[in-house]
């Protein structure tokens, strides 16, 4: 099992407070890694001592992810406390809900900002840092709604159809020079973000009812992908999108 050991390595989680973010620090921490947390507003403290009682290392770095100035200063943190960067994933994300015909342009510019444009930066500067060792894993965090068109979110669904085309982008560029792009795609999780749709008795009965696994997903169900995609064992894996979803997509 040593090519799922990550120790020596250098992890950096964006929106790694609370939820799927924190679940997926904790599983590179609990496989090796050290870690670099990006938080906005929420404090990192349970997440970072939650590793540090694994054995393993974490910096916690404040900034929005949105601003495109604050985001060097992430890099710039990893590779001053670590000396490295050999993962990255691109977790932090939000979502504003409308009707299309009525959907403020600021919503509309607010999501695309943290969804997309930050995720493409971090992708270059982290990626140039993996260019340079000859080896790297990023992984990004898309949806079902890369796939599909959902219901008054189009900039969310339109930041992460953009998430799992960029993926694909980066691995035909990169892949020959040792650094794997992937993505993972979480099924209906349940998190903040699915926090109206599980209150809404009549449509969590809908989500339910399509799902073979017959439950929402937990943060603890993607640990195991995380792993896998960062880890030695997807060194031949570049481009693809993993559904993490209880069966969903194929329903």
């Amino acid at each position: 099992m040593e090519m799922f050991n990550f120790s020596g390595q250098s992890a950096i989680v964006t929106g790694a407070a609370r939820g799927l973010g924190q679940a997926l620090a904790i599983a590179l921490a609990e496989a090796g890694a050290d870690l670099t947390l990006v938080t906005n507003s929420s404090p990192a403290d349970e997440t970072k001592q939650a590793i540090e009682r694994i054995g393993r290392r974490a910096i916690v770095v404040k900034a929005d992810v949105s601003d495109q100035a604050s985001l060097r200063g992430i890099i710039d943190s990893a590779k001053a406390a670590f000396g490295r960067i050999d993962i990255l994933v691109n977790n932090a994300g939000i979502i504003r809900r409308a009707p299309a015909a009525e959907h403020a342009y600021a919503d509309w510019q607010a999501v695309l900002g943290t969804n997309l444009d930050s995720v493409f930066t971090l992708c270059q500067l982290a990626g140039n840092e993996m260019l340079a060792q000859g080896s790297g894993k990023i992984i990004n965090i898309a949806s079902m709604l890369s796939f599909q068109g959902g219901v008054n979110v189009p900039g969310y669904t339109a930041s992460k159809h953009a998430v799992a085309g960029l993926t694909k982008a980066l691995a035909n560029e990169w892949a020959s020079r040792g650094v794997q792009v992937n993505a993972i795609a979480p099924g209906y999780m349940a998190t903040d973000n699915t926090a109206a749709l599980r209150a809404d008795e009549a449509r969590n009965q809908q989500i339910l009812d399509r799902i073979p696994a017959g439950r929402w997903g937990s943060n603890d169900d993607l640990k195991g992908a995380i792993v896998f995609l960062a880890s030695r064992a997807s060194d031949y894996v570049n481009g693809h999108v993993l559904c993490v979803d209880g069966g969903w997509m194929v329903r």
